[in-house]
This record gives structure tokens, sequence and C-alpha cells, in this order.
């Protein structure tokens, strides 16, 4: 069977009707791609997303998994929910955002990052696996995505931010 490859946002569709059945005041305060070998991560689409949700009501916080591949390191196809933990509303890391922000999909955001230095790294490198993560800037009090030229943002040859709102 073929890879299913989604956007940031049609994954996000899928992850979010999961989360909510979790807890009905559940937010996203991170959405992000997990390259693997079916999956790169080209033209703003990956085979694997995980997006982490915040809920006030439950105090805690949970990731959903969504995998469109039956590649051995992937999880299983479908939706997977996580461990659920503890939220803290003032951690920066969690901060949970409302979706209506977000009016750039990840396919647009590589778009432009190809424009920003992207296509010369893909030319190079051809391997290189482009990695997408969305989540809110407190200081410019914006959704962002992230976009992330090689495995991590530790491990980058090139990152560029993109606000997902404006694009």
């Amino acid at each position: 069977q073929e890879p299913d490859l989604l956007t940031g946002r049609a994954a996000f569709q899928q992850l979010y009707i999961a989360a909510r059945g979790w807890a009905r005041d559940a937010q996203p305060y991170r959405i992000e791609s997990m390259p693997n070998a079916d999956s790169k991560g080209r033209d703003g689409k990956s085979a694997i997303w995980r997006a982490g949700f915040a809920s006030q009501v439950r105090r805690g916080t949970k990731p959903y998994v969504w995998s469109g591949t039956n590649a051995q390191d992937a999880p299983s196809r479908g939706v997977n929910p996580g461990t659920e933990d503890t939220y803290n509303p003032n951690n920066a890391s969690t901060t949970a955002f409302d979706i209506g922000f977000l009016k750039t999909d990840s396919d647009k955001a590589f778009e432009i990052a190809q424009q920003h230095g992207g296509e010369k790294i893909l030319q190079k490198s051809p391997d290189t696996p482009v990695v997408y993560i969305l989540e809110w800037n407190r200081v410019e009090n914006s959704l962002m995505w992230h976009v992330i030229y090689g495995n991590s943002r530790d491990d980058a040859k090139l990152k560029i931010a993109i606000n997902a709102t404006t694009g």
C-alpha cells in the first residue's frame, strides 16, 4: 500500500478529532512532521505528523500521532494517542494556540523556505529531510512554521521561520 502524505493542516484535522474525544477543550500547542523512510518532507507533506494538545479542564497534555504509512520505522497507520502528562499553562513550550491563526499550510511554508535557501540545499544534498514544526511564538505573539532542513533543530543545515497567519 502506497503511503499517504498529508500537509500539516490536513493531518491536524485528523488529530484534532481524536484530541477532542480526550478533552472537549483540547487546543494544540505544537504540530510537527516526522521524517521516515517513506517521506522526507518534500512539498510540505509528511507520512507522519505529531501534535501535542493541552486541556485546561483536565490540567493535562496529550500527544497524538497520525501515520499514513506501513513503513517499519513508523507508528501503525491512523491516529495513535500518546501518554497524558501534566499541563503547566506558564510553560512556554506548551503555549496553546487557536487553530484559526493557521492560514498558511506547510506546503506553502515549504515553497517560501525553498526561495530562501532551501532549494540550494536540496540540490546539493537531495537526501536532506525537511521537518516542519508549528508553534506559538510568545515573543512575536504569532503562530510560526519552522521549516528545518535536517533531522532536527540542533542538526539543521538551514532553519526558516514563517508566520503561519500572514505567510
